[in-house]
């Protein structure tokens, strides 16, 4: 072996030596950049739809090099490549001590920022449009047969018609639970949800709700008029609820469809936003035999009658107190 030989043999070992302790000191500095915590200027961050890599990193996180920049630039393009995964716009709540890594995973899953709308038992349109307005450019009014009253979460980013998707599916699934109640044999759902809108207007509690649910399955058994004042003021103030006095008599003559002083059986539709344990209450399907009752203002309390003569001498003794 001549001298040229041996010095280009040394050459390459050196270079070889050299390239696996770079490589080595590269791997290392690789996994202390992605795991090392990061400092976010803001939290939680925002990013908008069309934002650059570099924007990201530089307009979140604090004091990033042009290498660090550089490098995890590659990773993104790399993994994206390969994992198809990519920057969702939107917040993102970013914990204190996360790295780099927890940073890119974060970011490439839909916002983590959940927004809420809690749409109260006994609500109108009104109100909720009101809520609506807070949260969604462009919505229109829910009937109120078609979702049920409860807390929603959200994406700061969702759409009114995704969110109204995820409003009637719970629905769906909800009426899919009882699909095997005997109320379904006398009831179609939309006529349940008109019961459950007397029951939020009227009743005071679980327990009241109870009685008066079965006041009213009890005078629809009979054909009798369910007499529902929350039905004559829907109709009054044209479902706004905003009379502003005590109903008179003279109310409850008013010709209108929803008016069940007038008119037999159920309105054509319900009178308010239904909250699911009103309609857990009707699937109970209590029973009892009252028909009337009436409001005892001075015992905050409905009281219930088995007959009218009952019902008219509790409302005398009422009264003359």
């Amino acid at each position: 072996m001549d001298l040229e030989e041996q010095i280009l043999r040394y050459y390459l070992k050196a270079f070889s030596f050299t390239f696996i302790i770079c490589t080595t000191l590269f791997f290392f500095y690789i996994l202390y950049l992605f795991n090392k915590n990061i400092e976010i200027k803001k939290n939680p961050i925002n990013i908008n739809k069309g934002d650059s890599i570099d924007k990201v990193l530089t307009s979140n996180i604090v004091d990033l090099t042009t290498l660090e920049i550089t490098l995890v630039k590659i990773y993104i393009k790399i993994n994206n490549y390969i994992n198809k995964k990519f920057f969702h716009f939107g917040d993102f709540s970013i914990q204190s001590n996360s790295s780099i890594r927890d940073f890119l995973k974060i970011i490439s899953k839909p916002s983590n920022v959940l927004l809420k709308i809690t749409i109260v038992e006994g609500w109108s349109q009104k109100q909720l449009n009101l809520e609506l307005s807070k949260y969604f450019k462009n919505f229109h009014t829910i009937p109120y047969q078609d979702i049920i009253a409860d807390t929603y979460y959200f994406n700061k980013n969702t759409d009114f018609t995704s969110f109204l998707s995820r409003l009637y599916n719970f629905k769906r699934n909800y009426f899919e639970k009882y699909r095997n109640n005997e109320l379904n044999d006398k009831f179609n759902v939309n006529e349940l949800m008109i019961i459950g809108s007397l029951l939020e207007k009227e009743g005071l509690d679980k327990d009241d709700k109870k009685q008066i649910s079965s006041v009213i399955f009890n005078r629809l058994d009979r054909k009798m008029k369910l007499q529902i004042d929350a039905t004559v003021l829907f109709a009054i103030t044209n479902g706004k609820y905003d009379l502003n006095r005590k109903l008179l008599r003279s109310d409850l003559k008013i010709n209108h469809p929803f008016n069940t002083y007038i008119y037999r059986g159920l309105p054509p539709e319900p009178i308010s936003y239904v909250g699911k344990n009103s309609l857990d209450i009707l699937f109970e399907n209590n029973k009892n035999d009252f028909l009337f009752y009436f409001f005892n203002y001075s015992l905050n309390k409905h009281i219930f009658s088995k007959s009218f003569k009952e019902h008219k001498e509790k409302l005398y003794e009422y009264r003359k107190k």
